[in-house]
This record gives C-alpha cells, structure tokens and sequence, in this order.
C-alpha cells in the first residue's frame, strides 16, 4: 500500500494544513549550513549594502518563483517530481535525473551532517576542519559523523509525517536560536543601537578583498546566491514532493518563512559571529559553526547548531530516498532511505562541501534547475494547467535528455572560465525551457 503516496496523487484526506508548512519551511531554511554561508559571505568580501539589499530582493524572488511556478504544478498533479517526470518524460529519462538528483543531495545533506558534527567536536575532542580542508581529520571525526549521519537518516526514513513533526518541533527554538546568536555578537562589534549599526556595518562586512581561496561577492552575487541557493527546489520542482501535501495553495507563501527567518536572518547573524572571531584574531579564518554558536550563547548554541542541521538534513534525505526508490518503486522506501543516508553520512566525513557550499550550492541548482523548465512547460504551455491523462500523447523522450543536457553543455562553457554558477542557473532553466518548446513544437510540425 502506497502509505507515503510516492507513486499517486495525495487524496485530499491526506492534505496539511497551511500552517504547518511555514513551520516546516522556517525549520528547514532555518539550517546548520547557515553558520556555514554567513560566515563565507565575509570570507568572500561582502559589503554591507550589497549583502542587506541583495538578501532581500533576492529572497523576494526565490518566494515568488515558489508562489507562482512550483505551487499551482503542485497543487494541480498531487504528485511527487519524479513520479510526475516518469509520468511526462518516460521511465529511462527519470533514471538518469534521479541519479544526478539524489547524487547531489546526498552531498548537500552530507555536508548538514558535517556542520552538526563541529558542535559534537566542540565537547568531544577532535581535530577539526579548517577553511579550505578536503578530508577527514581523523578518526574521532569519522566517528562523530557517524553517530549523527545514523541519527539523522532514522527520522528522515520513517516517512513525510515524522520530517514535518521535527521540524514543527524544532523551528521556534532555531528562530530563537539564531536571534540570539546575533544580538549577542552585537555588542561585541559596538552596536548597541540602530544608529550604531548604520555606522560600524561598514567595519563588519568591509566590501574588501576576499580570504584566499573565495571568491569576490558583489550584490549581483548575493541577489543571485539568495534566489537560486534552493533553485532545485523551486525552479527544479523539487518541493513538488513536499507542497503535493498542502490543502491551499497558500501554502505556495511558506518559504517566506524559511528566506527571511531563516536565510535572511540566520546568514546575518552568522556573519556578526564570524567578524566577532575575526576581530578578536585576525589569523583564526576556521568557518566552524559550533564553536563559532558556543562562543555566543554556550551550550545552547551547540544545541542550536545540532539541530538546525537535522531539521534540513531530514527533508534532503527524504527526497533524496524518494528520487532513489523512484527507480525501483518496488522496494521499500524504509530501506531505500537508510541506503541514501549511508552515502550521506560518507560524504559528511570530508568536509569539503561545507567549506565551499557556495559554490557548491550555484553547481547543485544550476544542474537539477533546468528539468523544472520541462515540467513548466509542458504544465503551463502545452497542457494549459491540467494534468495530462493516459490517452494524452507524450513528447518524444528525446526532446526531454536533449534540452536538458543541451542546456547544461551551454552553460558549462562559462562555468569552465571561472563564472559563479549561481549566475547560470536562471540562464540554463530559460534555455532549456525554451530548447523544449521548440523541438517539441518542430516535431508536431513534422508528424502533421
């Protein structure tokens, strides 16, 4: 029996309430990774106009893309991505999406299990990694990541009820959590007023030369950054496979809750610890969000960080063993799901994605981005808004692999020469949106 409903649509019995999705959009949003990008915001040379203006407009445009392009696809079908791909692209084009999507978020979840992990290494002794380090720093490491790879796989494994309920649970506290965080590095910059942030905010994000090994961020970077850190979920129809649960498609508003909450006011307060570090030692440039959340607010930091992780690693596990066990729909999702954690649990022992998770992150939504591009199309183009039937005709699979990669081979060409992948992703989602259309429309010509 279908209990998960991974392969139709959700009855409406089945529906949440709008207001359990802001609660679990904030706690998702409301990530570990964030003590992660705040931080590399300043190691990149930010300035503080470019980060405050650029977070808001950006994350302005990531809810908006949820609102009016991932909502009513979802509202419409009830299904999830892949089951909705399978159903329009074929069995074998779903194979190889589902590849590369669970791929790459196992390595985003991986890296939720790396933050999470530096909280544990703050109590627990262990070596641990520096901005720019690519492997495990020991046996004790491995072992914390573990422990909490295990833990975070179990709750993402029993299922959608349980994902929702952990964050519903934790989403207050990490609000509070992350609040707190900042109002405590404040006074530490000198602020203690508005006034006074107005004029040290200059001395906090500097706008100067990036650390060794980042890259220089301007607001176009930020704006960009903001609005397609979650493209795979937006643009890339991923959250099809959490808003298919929601009764209204007021539910389409709730990553609100996770941009501005989470995104905008967790990377802000990420970053005032970070400058806090730096101005007390210039040389200690280590992006650690557990001692970096100790140092403010004690053990609840530690807490704050060791939660806020599993409250974004479970929704990522989860699609991630739904895109899995899309590919053999017989077998257990249970045991498919632990599987996927296993991998996301490896991955979390090298450090590597979490020390460049804004690279990373512009990678990971320029490459699953642009399959949302096929599924818009044939949604709002070809089929007008309704869902398709069986006596429906589909467009050739070809047409399907040929856009989507065709668009991934055009922006490849200026991701080699040193281009921030976050700028491709909107140009490769359009591009292969706009490469569907037309071969579809050249092959209806040539079949009439």
């Amino acid at each position: 029996m279908d209990h998960d409903y991974a392969l139709t649509p959700v009855p409406s019995e089945a529906r949440g309430r709008t207001p359990r999705f802001w609660s679990l959009y904030a706690g998702e949003h409301a990530a570990g990774t964030e003590f992660m990008i705040g931080p590399l915001f300043i190691a990149a040379g930010i300035g503080a106009r470019d980060l405050l203006l650029g977070l808001l407009l950006g994350n302005l445009l990531a809810v908006l893309t949820w609102r009016f392009l991932t909502m009513p696809i979802a509202a419409t079908w009830r299904l999830t991505l892949y089951r909705q791909l399978e159903l329009v692209a074929g069995h074998r084009f779903v194979i190889v999406y589902n590849l590369a999507n669970a791929l790459l978020f196992c390595a985003l979840a991986g890296a939720m299990v790396t933050v999470s992990a530096t909280a544990v290494g703050v109590v627990v002794p262990v070596t641990m990694p520096q901005l720019n380090e690519l492997w495990p720093t020991g046996l004790a490491w491995v072992g914390i990541v573990a422990v909490i790879g295990a833990l975070f796989t179990l709750f993402a494994a029993i299922g959608y009820e349980w994902v929702a309920r952990v964050a519903n649970w934790c989403a207050p506290w990490l609000l509070v959590g992350f609040l707190a965080c900042g109002l405590v590095a404040l006074p530490k910059l000198g602020v203690h007023s508005l006034a006074d942030f107005a004029r040290l905010s200059g001395e906090i994000w500097t706008g100067g030369d990036p650390l060794p090994g980042q890259t220089k961020f301007t607001f176009w970077h930020v704006l960009f950054f903001s609005w397609c850190c979650n493209a795979a979920m937006h643009f890339g129809m991923g959250d099809l496979s959490i808003l298919r649960f929601a009764r209204s498609k007021a539910a389409g508003w709730a990553p609100a809750g996770g941009m501005y909450l989470g995104h905008y006011m967790a990377w802000v307060a990420a970053s005032l610890l970070y400058a806090v570090q730096l101005r007390a030692d210039p040389t200690n440039t280590a992006v650690l969000p557990g001692p970096l959340a100790y140092g403010a607010i004690g053990i609840a930091g530690l807490l704050c960080v060791i939660i806020a992780g599993w409250t974004t690693a479970n929704p990522t596990i989860y699609r991630a063993g739904l895109a899995v066990h899309a590919l053999r729909p017989q077998s257990s999702r249970f045991v498919v799901t632990c599987a996927v954690g296993v991998v996301v649990t490896i991955i979390g022992m090298f450090p590597v994605i979490a020390m460049r998770l804004l690279d990373f992150v512009g990678l990971y939504g320029t490459v699953l981005a642009p399959v949302g591009a096929l599924l818009a199309v044939h949604h709002f183009v070809l089929r007008k808004g309704e869902p398709m039937t069986s006596a429906d005709p589909h467009p050739a699979t070809w047409i399907f692999y040929t856009a989507w990669l065709g668009s991934l081979a055009l922006c490849a060409i200026p991701l080699s020469r040193g281009v921030f992948a976050s700028f491709l992703t909107v140009p490769a989602w359009l591009l292969c949106g706009v490469i569907f259309w037309g071969l579809h429309k050249v092959t209806i010509k040539t079949q009439g």
